[in-house]
């Protein structure tokens, strides 16, 4: 009898342990349990809808047709860099911009087989439903800015040039020196060095971690301002207001096939590494550009002077006291544009 009284506890034991660590099904949009459908779609050949958003001039007046891809946490509605383009500008350059919504995040289906090139892939087949042409531009911030790397290796025939803005890197990427990416990594948040071990190592225990109330996990999920530099104290409550509009539909699907899984793929082990790709443009046809602000807390700084470094065929622009959000910065996105489109130099 106490055997079997043993063995029962212990089978409620792991039956609770796996309810922890287990994260509900997606709420897929349109289906009987989930959100509506309001977006724009376009149905990728594997099944899934990739949802949109057209900005700037009509896509048959475009001289430069732009795909946007957005940040951790973020949907197509969160564009940055277009709320500092000048509408003059957006019309003297015919700027035509298209935003997703990542898989997982809005009202893009889930992918739970999402990896760097599955991303590139459905970006690629965007513009071919869209008929962007043959080339076109893309632009990426901070997590959607790490995503445009995926483009760089898997579709760069298809690119008629990059920007990453502030772009995420990955701790684990093989040509970072060891004692580069401890250095940058010990001077994230604690709580931080964490929720980035558990989504490398140990990613199928990234839902409890990021659900648990024991202990802090992202501060960046938990809207945290602990890791916020001047710039962006300044600067984060104009972007708040302007994504508050759209705050419920981030992550209306679940949070672990949208921000949870944006950890696990960002910070997983890559089946490339960024710093020995190629110049997509050796024939100057294009190109890639990075900003990043020294003062962010969310990118480590001499993680993006290392990829530069190794890569240099990017222009590489730093900003002095810049944060991670500094494409919200009034006339940020004129003074990228020129530089991008016009070849005029970048000054603050």
């Amino acid at each position: 009898m106490i055997r079997k009284m043993i063995a029962l506890f212990g089978i409620v034991i792991l039956a609770l342990i796996y309810r922890a660590i287990m994260p509900p099904p997606a709420k897929i949009c349109g289906s009987p349990n989930g959100p509506p459908i309001t977006a724009p779609r376009v149905k990728l050949s594997d099944g899934r809808y990739l949802a949109y958003k057209e900005n700037g001039v009509p896509k048959d007046q475009a001289k430069h047709k732009f795909v946007f891809i957005h940040g951790f946490d973020c949907v197509r509605h969160d564009v940055a860099l277009l709320t500092t383009i000048s509408p003059e500008l957006i019309q003297s350059l015919g700027i035509y911009i298209v935003s997703i919504d990542r898989p997982g995040y809005g009202e893009s289906d889930p992918h739970p087989k999402r990896t760097p090139k599955t991303l590139a892939l459905d970006v690629e087949e965007l513009a071919d439903q869209l008929e962007l042409g043959p080339k076109f531009y893309v632009i990426g911030f901070s997590m959607g800015g790490q995503a445009v790397w995926g483009l760089l290796k898997y579709i760069p025939h298809r690119l008629a040039g990059a920007i990453l803005l502030t772009p995420v890197t990955n701790y684990w990427w093989g040509s970072f020196p060891a004692n580069l990416t401890k250095q940058a990594y010990y001077e994230q948040l604690v709580q931080d060095q964490w929720t980035l071990r558990i989504a490398h190592y140990l990613p199928w225990l990234t839902y409890w971690w990021n659900t648990q109330t024991l202990f802090p996990s992202s501060s960046v999920a938990s809207f945290s301002e602990d890791i916020l530099f001047e710039q962006d104290r300044v600067l984060m409550p104009i972007f708040d207001s302007y994504q508050s509009k759209y705050r419920d539909l981030v992550r209306q699907q679940g949070d672990y096939e949208s921000i949870h899984r944006d950890l696990m793929i960002g910070f997983g082990t890559w089946e490339f590494d960024p710093m020995e790709l190629e110049n997509p443009f050796p024939n100057g046809e294009g190109s890639v550009h990075i900003w990043q602000g020294d003062e962010d807390g969310h990118v480590p700084v001499i993680l993006q002077r290392f990829v530069a470094k190794k890569l240099p065929w990017i222009h590489y622009h730093e900003m002095k006291g810049g944060g991670h959000m500094f494409p919200w910065a009034e006339g940020m996105g004129d003074k990228v544009m020129k530089t991008f489109l016009l070849g005029e130099p970048f000054v603050l």
